[in-house]
């Protein structure tokens, strides 16, 4: 059987391989392609070159297609306008709000996740094509090290679990802080919150006295619908496009639980609400605008007073007992110092796990162009040992970061604010192979 082949010296193989690459990471089932929205329609002079996606959902894409020199890519943050009536007669002319937004530039730098193809006594005893068994490790690959760089910026740590399907180091690797480009923030002192019986309490110092009773329950669920309903710095809600429903019952946020704590809400029965009830809810609401194909709500989450629960994938956020993690005080807040704080041995059985809940503009996605290849991601391909043996990689023109501003807090301060992530702290049982 005749098949076109591209040879690795051509000047197509890296467009052809690139454009393969860049495809198959796309379509990755990842928490990413359900947390962000799509790129704008419109043509408009300022975004031919920087292509945005939607501000209503947690994950702001910016994808910069200009090649020119420079390191950095801004993002466009849409502020909530403080609105003021005008009655009766009085003239209204001038007094117009000001429409507000935020612009944050934020540093991209270049990955390279190498992979031996072998050589070609290795292909031969190999019946595989080991070029594209390559291909293939890097398209799970990739999108896995940007997700636990995702995850990492929005925790506001790195935690401590770990396995050979971590890419990502502990933060106490050398080359953590290249890998990651931007720095990893603590949560900000008004997103942080920590179980504590049947409450949830503000601030990371609570952690030096969680115990192993403060799992997270189905009754958390309520007391943070409540709590972002009466927020002074409120998270903005998600509103998928196409969602008819997004303006009367919009979704305040999506609420990421790793395994164990999934898990432990589940066999939860302290409560009287039943699991079902919330999966059937879950399927009312995307009904609306026929929401099912959206990947939000695949699977089987959950929805309660406007939170939809879901599960974050294969990685967590973990801390074991007898260690500490950064977080910032009452008397820090308006600087947002970090500080350690101790969690307690936990009798050595328990673990505390951070859960995030997603508001819209959580977090900025940016890439940019490879001049060779003009896509984000591309693959590249090295000959050695005389041109017997071959490494690939896949090379990434990206980077993240969490958003956060300082806005009013409504006593004359200026508080520095994780815009669109709130982190919750609880304890589950820890469990070993």
């Amino acid at each position: 059987m005749s098949t076109t082949s591209i040879a690795t010296t051509s000047g197509l193989a890296p467009k052809k391989w690139s454009d393969a690459l860049f495809a198959m990471v796309g379509k990755q089932p990842t928490p990413v392609n359900s947390l962000s929205g799509p790129a704008p329609t419109m043509d408009k002079s300022s975004k031919v070159l920087r292509r945005q996606s939607t501000t209503d959902m947690p994950i702001v894409r910016v994808n910069d297609l200009a090649q020119s020199a420079g390191d950095t890519v801004r993002v466009d943050c849409a502020n909530i306008v403080k609105l003021r009536a005008v009655m009766g007669d009085e003239n209204a002319e001038g007094k117009g709000a000001k429409l507000d937004f935020s612009f944050r530039d934020i540093r991209i730098d270049m990955a390279t996740l190498p992979v031996s193809a072998g050589g070609k006594m290795t292909q031969k005893r190999f019946q595989h094509d080991l070029r594209q068994n390559a291909l293939a490790q890097l398209k799970g690959g990739i999108p896995n090290f940007l997700w636990q760089r995702i995850l990492t910026l929005l925790a506001g740590s790195r935690g401590q679990q770990d396995g050979v399907d971590w890419i990502l180091p502990l933060a106490t690797d050398p080359e953590f802080d290249a890998m990651m480009v931007n720095s990893v923030r603590a949560p900000s002192f008004n997103r942080h919150y920590v179980v504590d019986g049947n409450d949830l309490i503000q601030g990371g110092a609570q952690l030096a006295s969680i115990d192993t009773t403060d799992a997270l329950k189905l009754v958390h669920i309520d007391v943070l619908s409540a709590l972002i309903s009466e927020l002074t710095l409120r998270m903005m809600p998600i509103r998928i496009p196409g969602d008819p429903a997004a303006g009367d019952d919009p979704i305040k946020g999506v609420l990421m639980l790793d395994h164990l704590t999934w898990n432990s809400i589940i066999t939860d029965t302290t409560a009287s609400n039943n699991i079902r009830t919330w999966q059937a809810n879950a399927m009312e609401r995307a009904s609306y605008g026929n929401l099912r194909a959206h990947p939000l709500f695949s699977g089987s989450p959950w929805l309660w007073n406007g939170i939809l629960v879901r599960k974050m994938g294969d990685f967590g956020i973990r801390f074991l007992g007898s260690t500490t993690t950064k977080h910032i005080t009452s008397a820090n807040r308006y600087t947002a110092t970090e500080t350690d704080v101790t969690i307690p041995a936990l009798s050595g059985t328990h673990q505390v796990n951070r859960s995030l809940l997603l508001g819209a503009q959580a977090l900025a996605m940016c890439s940019g162009v490879n001049t060779q290849t003009e896509v984000p991601y591309s693959m590249l391909e090295n000959t050695t040992n005389f041109g017997r043996n071959l490494e690939m990689a896949g090379e990434l023109m990206c980077a993240e970061e969490k958003l956060r501003f300082s806005l009013p807090d409504g006593l004359g301060n200026n508080e520095p604010t994780d815009v669109g992530v709130m982190v919750i702290d609880s304890v589950t049982r820890r469990v070993t192979a």
